[in-house]
């Protein structure tokens, strides 16, 4: 019996798929989208799949990890009641968010590293 492989790969009639992912990346796109500008949950909803790659986030999901990061000191949130309709909460990101992003992109520059140097051997030997 052929056992169930990892979640970031599938052989399914005959074929792989491969998803070769950062797991957890909502996270850091998030803080880079809020460094970019203060923003609403839906505007960050609409901006995250040009980051993240994936066609949609779930808005549950969405709201959940700005609630940890808020309660982590990482993002601070207000009412904003400016616009038309009910007031709505406006997410920033803190100094925290600020050095907690630098360490995402020193991690992910590494990653990057590792997936090149992957990419070259790979590729001597096609």
């Amino acid at each position: 019996m052929r056992g169930r492989g990892p979640r970031s790969r599938r052989h399914h009639h005959g074929r792989w798929r491969v998803l070769a992912r950062v797991e957890r990346f909502a996270e850091p796109a998030l803080l880079l989208l809020l460094r970019e500008r203060p923003a609403h949950g839906y505007d960050l909803l609409e901006r995250l799949p040009e980051l993240t790659g994936e066609a949609r986030i779930e808005m549950g999901n969405l709201y959940r990890l700005l609630r940890a990061l808020e309660e982590e000191g990482l993002v601070s949130s207000e009412w904003d009641a400016s616009s038309a309709g009910p007031a709505k909460r406006r997410y920033a990101i803190t100094a925290d968010g600020e050095k907690l992003l630098g360490h995402w992109v020193e991690a992910l520059r590494r990653s990057q590293e590792r997936t090149a140097r992957f990419l070259e051997r790979y590729e001597e030997r096609r």
